[in-house]
């Protein structure tokens, strides 16, 4: 063990509950079974299969009430593995369920025995004119994001796009805001790749698609076609089926499939759609997309009460509403707490309501067409005006209709972060023809307040689609009793009083199953019964998911829900912010991180469950976070576990460790010099020595292993040599700002092979071209911007170096006369907001009148007084994290459209988790972040690769194989006269 290894008990809870009736049992603190776990290992390798206690309790929770710990984690990279694991499953009597994103809010992503992982090596996505082929680990966001760039759009669009795959999304048959009936998966689905219970793969476009399956699977291409038979002998059925499906549908399976499709292939694939994971698993889909409508215009309409804004809702979608989405005043004031959402909602009346209308068109006068039609209706409208900031207006300007929209897709997680301390929330999905809407919500609110919930609703009111939050404590006898009543009550009324759906998008999943034949009735059900049994006959996928004859299966499995940490304690666990996890294929997610917090809160001081979490919760949470904080900026209501990370980081240090640190700040002129030193003895060596690289490797492993890992940084053959001792000249007198070079291009030069100007230099002559000189203070020596110790958790070291720059700048800009120009984004960011909670009350008020800018959008502001005299063909750019929390990528654009050509961003770009050292410290975690973005990148080839922070250049050189410079750098190029 190295000798600075920190004590896991540091991180133990300071105090904990009672234990919990559903934690994690004792015998399971060894985690996967041996003869399981060796058994898959031999199977598939080692890699592939995750067997700690840890790696099962972060798999066992998603965004739904349940949780169940799964006996093993399979992380499958190939259809082979699949079918290995579909096999295995076979012949030792196991079950499999499948999970993508665990954004599914019914439990159909969890399992007991074996869970496959098929999110994390399934991504990928191919335009083919107007359909695309996707890969089923594709986040929505992350496939519409190529797809704009031809101007098509997928049909589903779910709130939480940003995080749900599209496997998930065709497994469960997700619509979305504007979806519907028309535009959802089952109508733009074209075709399918799946693997069968059996093993069996069918590409449902295949010319031979038929054949093959009359071949491999006889059996179920016969049972198939005499179902279709059955079914449409039946005309009282056909009837049914079809009525269920003329509003929106995912409860059980799809029987229309039967009436819409002519031969078997074509019968599978729609069957697929909606099957949750219980019939096979979606290895590539193709959709046939749709035109994207770029020009928007939206209204957010206030009403006096939930039937106001409902009755509303046909006028606007006969004059052709793309969406006409409801909220309630709880959904309303519960968004007040979203940034970017007005601050006067959370002072609305209770009884309040507002319909969400937006128009899209492909050319302005379609859209003024639908604007002018739009406002006419509004004068017979019963709008009302609660608060300031409402217009009851059709605006086009992008940021407020964001900002409706970021209110709206918010619902869950924004109420769910305002529920009662150690409560569950239950979502609920249900539709109604639209035009019993009205009648709907009132019934809906009546039932509520019966069995005492004081509920959030909000819909896609267009479609006659609501959903409700209901939150209670499932530990509570009394109030899982409450809750199986209402839920009783309601599908009786949904079935009984509107013919309804008791799930419209969200899928059956476990919380609906009980009642499906409530819905359906028994003809229907045991038909879908008979089909689970033909398609997996060996019942090996999803057991209880969709079908359960268990009257109570609803109420089996629901989560506690333990207090942890105030800043992470809101979490409901919906999982948006996993895709921008820089370390979530790596170790764990944001999400994950939270979720074994909870677990440690919900056993005993000694357990030795409790043991194991800790023992591994150091580097698969704490040592791997980059600390990035982007998780904040995905997270609807803004929790940011990096910084809870960096409290677990101070938690660990010893006493002497935060006076060390302290010391370093407060003597960090020498460090600076000696890193200085230090760097460029490097450089000799390994130009001197054909073997340096591997001989500094060698010399930095050993160290790391003997005094600790996340102390000592390891040797990267990427590190550039030392920076320049001096800075160029400046003057203070005409200067129009400060600038401040950051301690990490005091320290580190430029890349290897570079010609040319320092950054410092360009950045000088770029604005003196401009005519806006800047003046670069003679003291910066042992100076910075405190991010070295803030992100490290050294609270002590950080408020030295946080009060001493603050009080230096104060100084360099005439007490905030100029502004304070910072060359690295990150430090940029730890300027401008970090610092401040580390700072003194006189400090504080200093920093409030410095105005902090970042170099790149000090650059974009002198583009018009610059003159480009060459360009390079083609740039790709890497925004860096600090620049997404600032704001600045726009900035970053415009230097580089500047500069080429052709600019182009790549769809994966994210966080590149080098973080300052952390690369170094942890390089496993960049390979991690950067890889696919890596792959965009080396895909093709491109004349510049621009950043603007040079640990991230470093970073994304070592990831890319490609050199990485300062878009800064670029820019002096492109106007050196």
């Amino acid at each position: 063990m190295p000798l600075l290894e920190p004590d896991p008990e540091t991180l133990r809870p300071a105090t904990l509950a009672a234990p919990a009736h559903d934690r994690v049992e004792a015998a399971r603190s060894t985690g996967t079974p041996a003869g399981l776990r060796d058994g898959l290992t031999a199977l598939l390798g080692p890699g592939k299969v995750l067997s700690k206690v840890s790696d099962l309790v972060r798999y066992a929770s998603d965004a739904s009430p349940y949780r169940f710990v799964p006996q093993v984690v399979v992380v499958a990279e190939s259809v082979a593995d699949v079918s290995a694991v579909f096999g295995y499953a076979h012949r030792h009597g196991r079950h499999v369920v499948l999970r993508a994103a665990g954004t599914s809010l019914n439990g159909q992503a969890q399992g007991e025995d074996i869970l496959l992982d098929v999110r994390r090596h399934w991504a990928g996505i191919a335009v083919e004119g107007e359909r695309a082929r996707i890969r089923p680990g594709t986040t929505v966001a992350r496939a519409n994001a190529t797809l704009a760039r031809h101007g098509r759009v997928l049909g589903p669009d779910p709130a939480s796009a940003i995080a749900c795959t599209l496997g998930g999304v065709v497994a469960n048959n997700s619509s979305g805001m504007t979806a519907g009936t028309t535009r959802n998966s089952y109508r733009t689905l074209a075709s399918l790749t799946v693997v069968l219970p059996s093993g069996t793969v069918l590409d449902t476009a295949a010319p031979d698609a038929d054949a093959l399956l009359t071949e491999r699977e006889p059996v179920l291409c016969a049972g198939l076609s005499a179902l279709k038979a059955e079914i449409e002998a039946d005309p009282a059925l056909v009837r049914r089926i079809r009525a269920k499906y003329e509003i929106k549908n995912t409860n059980g399976y799809r029987l229309d499939a039967f009436l819409d499709a002519a031969t078997p292939a074509a019968i599978l694939r729609g069957l697929m759609v909606g099957s949750e994971g219980t019939f096979g698993f979606i290895t590539e889909t193709v959709f046939d997309t749709l035109p994207l409508h770029r020009l928007v215009s939206a209204a957010l309409l206030f009403f006096p009460s939930l039937r106001a804004a409902a009755a509303a809702v046909p006028a606007f979608n006969e004059a052709g509403a793309l969406a006409v989405e409801l909220m309630d005043g709880n959904t309303l004031r519960a968004s007040a707490a979203v940034p970017g959402v007005p601050a006067d909602w959370a002072g609305l009346p209770k009884e309040t309501a507002a319909l969400l209308v937006e128009f899209r068109a492909p050319d302005e006068a379609a859209l003024a067409a639908a604007e002018q039609l739009a406002t006419g209706l509004l004068a017979g409208l019963p709008l009302i005006t609660p608060a300031a900031s409402v217009t009851n207006a059709f605006t086009r300007d992008p940021a407020t209709v964001g900002g409706y929209w970021k209110a709206r897709k918010a619902f869950v997680t924004a109420i769910g972060s305002a529920r009662p301390p150690g409560t569950t929330l239950i979502t609920e999905d249900f539709a109604v023809p639209p035009s019993r809407l009205a009648d709907a919500c009132e019934e809906l609110l009546a039932l509520q307040a019966e069995h005492g919930f004081d509920a959030a609703v909000a819909g896609h009111a267009a479609h006659g689609n609501l959903h409700f939050l209901l939150a209670f404590d499932p530990a509570d006898q009394g109030d899982l009793d409450r809750y199986a009543a209402f839920m009783t009550a309601f599908c009786e009324l949904t079935v009984h009083r509107f013919d309804g759906s008791l799930k419209a998008e969200h899928a059956t999943g476990r919380n609906i199953a009980p009642f499906l034949e409530l819905e359906w009735g028994s003809q229907a059900t045991e038909l879908m019964w008979r089909l689970k049994q033909l398609i997996d006959p060996h019942g090996i996928l999803a057991p209880r998911v969709v079908l359960d004859r268990d009257p109570a299966a609803h109420l089996r499995g629901l989560k506690t829900i333990p207090r942890v940490e105030q800043i992470a304690d809101p979490c409901i666990e919906c999982g948006f912010c996993e895709p921008t996890c820089p370390s979530g294929d790596l170790t764990t997610t944001p999400r994950q991180r939270i979720v074994l917090r909870r677990e440690l809160m919900r056993q005993p001081a000694d357990s030795p469950v409790g043991a194991e979490l800790l023992a591994a919760y150091g580097y698969d949470a704490v040592d791997t976070c980059a600390g990035d904080s982007t998780c904040k900026l995905a997270c609807p209501v803004g929790i940011d576990t990096g910084a809870l990370m960096k409290q677990f980081r101070h938690q660990r240090h010893s006493p002497r460790e935060e006076r060390t640190a302290a010391l370093f700040a407060e003597h960090f002129s020498a460090v600076e010099r000696s890193a200085r030193l230090a760097v460029g003895a490097a450089e000799r060596i390994g130009d001197r020595l054909r073997t340096g690289d591997r001989l500094l490797e060698s010399v930095t492993g050993a160290a790391r292993r003997v005094i600790r890992p996340d102390l000592v940084p390891a040797w990267l053959p990427e590190i550039p040599g030392a920076a320049e001792r001096t800075m160029p000249a400046t003057t203070r007198p005409g200067a129009a700002a400060v600038y401040y070079p950051a301690c990490v291009n005091r320290i580190f030069g430029e890349p290897a092979g570079h010609q040319g100007p320092t950054l410092p230099e360009a950045l000088v002559a770029v604005s003196a071209r401009a005519g806006k000189p800047v003046w670069i203070p003679s003291d910066l020596t042992g100076t910075c911007c405190a991010t070295i110790w803030h992100s490290k958790g050294y609270d002590r070291g950080n408020a030295v170096m946080a009060n001493r720059i603050v009080e230096a700048a104060w100084g360099w800009t005439g007490g905030g006369r100029l502004p304070l120009v910072v060359d690295a984004s990150s430090c940029t960011l730890g300027l401008a907001h970090e610092v401040v909670p580390y700072l003194t009350a006189p400090n504080r008020e200093l920093h409030a009148g410095l105005t902090v800018l970042d170099s790149v959008v000090w650059a974009a502001g002198l583009l018009p007084d610059l003159t480009v005299l060459r360009t390079v063909g083609s740039a790709v750019l890497h925004p860096t994290c600090s620049m997404r929390h600032l704001g600045d990528e726009e900035q970053l654009r415009a230097v580089a459209a500047a500069c080429a050509d052709e600019v182009v961003v790549p769809d994966d770009a994210g966080c590149c988790a080098f973080a300052g050292d952390r690369g170094m410290l942890h390089r496993e975690l960049t390979e991690s972040a950067t890889a696919r973005e890596a792959a965009e990148v080396t895909a093709r080839e491109f004349s510049a690769h621009l950043s603007a922070n040079r640990m991230c250049e470093l970073g994304l050189e070592h990831a890319t194989g490609r050199p990485y410079h300062s878009v800064l750098l670029e820019l002096e190029r492109a106007t050196r006269p």
